[in-house]
């Protein structure tokens, strides 16, 4: 009887190993592979403000609908500061995002922290990275450095510690003192070993010494490979710690276009000038809205009107990585409030398709790669280069040509292309003869593929 017992309990216990061991190789499966220079070429950021893009305002709303990021070809999640606010000097009724009461927390009106790493095993799954929003530059008030590490915050010459500009939440922090930035950047590191997450999008990153962010970014890839977004479009943060800098002067140039004050000339100057300043392996993100435009400058619609499918299909083709603020995909067009709690509506209507063909093209066409091994960009001159756009994109044979009409009136021009393309937008075939007058209606595009 006894050793029929002992065959019962040791058949268990193997069947028992053997469905751990299945366990453990599905979880293995579901791990997302390191990050890599190869993940930016291809990819689609979006930007996740968890109290406003649902109604509950919770990681666990916002987790439900990762799977439709992906369909959008989404690669890379930002999602916006998750951490407690502060009360002190607080504004409003719950208070900005960037004033931070405490680093290794979540701020609880989102849920806890096992509901965050939930949203970012779920990513993970779904073959996307997370980068955090880190601020480096302040903390709230009543963060526990301010009395238990006075030393660690900047001081006027009366000794009193200041606000960074005119953020009176806010208390700044010294980068002349060395504790501090170690103590910073094990801040940091608590999120890679903790949730697992990616890398950092970096608020006001130009605010911070270059150095501190060289030194972060080399003790973060000691731990595992990151991602390093700035706030910032300073080429020499882009030398040694961020893979990416935001493009703020080619947004404020397709604002200007949009509403008439700036033509073409004024992109092509932008992209000289940005053949010069930076280095070939520097790149930027694109955008038509984030948060701070979105709630500040207003909506994508208040700012382009008519030119704003245009405008987001340009962030797509020209080197770099496209934005998609949450509720761009689902035409929302109203400014989310900033320090209380609002929400946007997920109702599909027409971007989302627009946003879904885009980011597909973007994830399998390499002449649309972005990143360090960009594919080349070659200007494609027109009979109307004041107002047309036309620019030929092309990587290991692939070939991508976008044509648009920038402005607010019909254009009849002429293109030195010929042969015939697929318009990818509408599926349309469309042929192209030597000298062939073309007609755009305002702000129409193509974008077209090589039969």
């Amino acid at each position: 009887m006894k050793k029929i017992v002992l065959l019962a309990l040791s058949l268990t216990l193997l069947l028992s190993c053997k469905k751990e061991e299945k366990k453990e190789i599905a979880d293995a499966t579901q791990e997302i592979a390191p990050f890599s220079d190869a993940v930016p070429e291809g990819a689609v950021i979006y930007e996740a403000n968890i109290r406003q893009y649902s109604p509950e305002g919770t990681f666990a709303a916002f987790a439900k609908d990762i799977p439709k990021l992906k369909q959008l070809g989404v690669k890379i999640l930002w999602v916006m500061p998750i951490y407690p606010i502060g009360i002190e000097k607080r504004k409003e009724g719950l208070g900005s995002y960037y004033s931070i009461k405490d680093y290794k927390a979540v701020n609880p009106e989102f849920g806890k922290l096992e509901d965050f790493k939930n949203l970012v095993k779920t990513a993970h799954e779904n073959g996307i990275y997370v980068i955090l929003d880190w601020v480096a530059n302040h903390t709230a008030w009543d963060h526990a450095w301010v009395k238990e590490h006075p030393e660690y915050y900047a001081k006027d010459k009366d000794g009193k510690m200041i606000s960074p500009f005119d953020w009176t939440d806010v208390v700044k922090l010294d980068y002349n003192n060395p504790a501090m930035r170690k103590a910073m950047v094990d801040e940091m590191k608590y999120w890679l070993t903790e949730a697992n997450v990616d890398g950092f999008r970096c608020d006001v990153a130009a605010e911070v010494p270059t150095d501190f962010w060289d030194n972060a970014s080399a003790e973060l890839k000691k731990t595992k490979p990151v991602f390093m977004l700035a706030e910032a479009e300073k080429p020499e943060l882009s030398k040694k710690a961020f893979e990416m800098a935001y493009g703020w002067e080619s947004h404020h140039i397709m604002n200007d276009i949009a509403q008439g004050k700036k033509t073409v000339k004024d992109w092509d100057n932008y992209i000289t000038k940005k053949d010069t300043t930076w280095e070939k392996d520097d790149f930027t993100m694109y955008f038509t809205s984030n948060h701070d435009e979105n709630s500040w400058n207003g909506t994508e619609y208040e700012r382009m009107g008519n030119a704003v499918e245009t405008f987001a299909a340009l962030t797509y083709v020209i080197p770099g990585m496209p934005l998609i603020y949450n509720g761009q995909e689902y035409d929302f067009n109203r400014r989310l409030k900033f320090f209380v709690k609002d929400s946007l509506t997920t109702t599909k209507g027409k971007m989302f398709p627009i946003y879904e063909k885009l980011g597909k093209l973007k994830n399998e066409n390499v002449a649309l790669n972005g990143g360090k091994n960009a594919a080349s960009y070659k200007r494609i001159a027109s009979s109307s280069d004041q107002n047309i756009l036309a620019f030929e994109r092309e990587k290991q044979g692939k070939k991508v040509i976008f044509v648009g009409n920038l402005s607010k009136a019909n254009q009849t021009f002429s293109l030195p292309i010929e042969g015939e393309f697929t318009d990818y937008i509408s599926g349309n075939k469309v042929v192209f003869t030597k000298e062939q007058k073309l007609t755009f209606k305002p702000w129409e595009y193509k974008i077209l593929l090589a039969e």
